[in-house]
């Protein structure tokens, strides 16, 4: 489980990678239901927020720490 809240632009990294190989995805829609595009083919996914709290591996990077 991660340690610190999701937040709409974050980087993840998810417990198990894309079929093109890439495993880092972006938040673009954060709610009941969140969308995710993937940074290697550019896929978009649709996935419910719980099951995507499990699945994270990791938050590489915030929209905050990306601009400063």
């Amino acid at each position: 489980m991660i340690d610190r809240e999701i937040k709409l632009g974050d980087i993840v990294v998810l417990k198990k990678g894309h079929p093109c190989g890439e495993n880092r995805w972006e938040i673009i829609r954060f709610g009941a239901d969140c969308k995710i595009k993937c940074l290697g083919c550019g896929r978009i996914v649709l996935i419910d927020r719980p099951t995507l709290k499990k699945r994270i591996k990791k938050i590489l990077e915030a929209p905050s720490e990306r601009t400063a």
